[in-house]
């Protein structure tokens, strides 16, 4: 649990890497001049999937960029403050660079944590709930340890060129902005409606979605979706007592982000 008066600290989706190098740097600065104020009161940070729109190590290379962000995350580690990194449907082929490099605890699934007497559900969102047998497939495969390996005999000019020319025709690449659906077509929320009645959560969070939404449950469970960070700035923080959506440098709300 927050010792003192420190905080934990979620957020998901910064997808740097599209849609070009220009806008993913001015992104990846703004992330690092966020993670520079939280690490005041911060005692762990959640960073819940999709952080890069395309990762691949190879044995001995990871994609190029990113050092600042790398660099302010491995300065919070330093300090003592605890960071976990979700695998996403776009980031999903991290291995041990994070964990040995900068001391991160890579999660591949759902986390289950309990702080100050309230239990959390973390997941990124992708897969999950009834329907979209396709991309279940598709995970399934490109998380089975025969395509990894046959991906790391690409060459990584080859490899990883491929995967940008994947990234640029994705949806978050083209900033085409999601759309807050009601209640009964928010996937998320009714995965969240479905889980409650199996085991109790406090907060259940999420990010894959792209909207930043906060939205009370049958059971005055919290369901919360992280959003993005090319059009919201959007993360949560949890002060030991409260879970507050927040948004970094003004940037928009969406007008039903608390809808009930």
């Amino acid at each position: 649990m927050p010792a003192g008066n420190k905080k934990i600290y979620f957020a998901s989706d910064f997808h740097l890497g599209v849609p070009d190098h220009s806008s993913s740097r001015n992104r990846e600065d703004r992330i690092v001049r966020w993670l520079d104020e939280i690490k005041k009161d911060a005692s762990e940070v959640f960073l819940l999937g999709d952080i890069f729109d395309f990762w691949f190590e190879y044995s001995t290379v990871i994609p190029k960029g990113f050092i600042r962000l790398q660099g302010k995350l491995a300065e919070l580690t330093d300090s003592g403050i605890r960071v976990y990194m979700f695998k996403g449907n776009h980031d999903m082929w991290m291995f041990d660079y994070f964990k040995k490099e900068l001391g991160i605890e890579i999660i591949s699934d759902e986390l289950v944590i309990e702080r100050n007497s309230k239990k959390f559900y973390l997941h990124h969102g992708d897969g999950l709930g009834p329907g979209d047998p396709g991309y279940k497939f598709l995970k399934s495969f490109f998380r089975s340890k025969f395509c990894q390996w046959m991906f790391a005999r690409l060459h990584p000019n080859f490899g990883l060129g491929l995967a940008q020319y994947w990234s640029g025709k994705s949806r978050i690449a083209n900033n085409v902005k999601e759309q807050v659906n009601d209640n009964e077509q928010e996937w998320l929320l009714n995965y969240s409606e479905e889980l409650i009645k199996k085991e109790h959560f406090d907060y259940l969070i999420f990010g894959h979605r792209h909207v930043p939404l906060d939205i009370t449950l049958s059971n005055s469970s919290r369901y919360v979706n992280l959003g993005e960070w090319i059009n919201y700035n959007s993360y949560a923080v949890f002060d030991g007592i409260n879970l507050d959506l927040n948004f970094f440098e003004s940037a928009s709300v969406p007008d039903k982000m608390t809808l009930n």
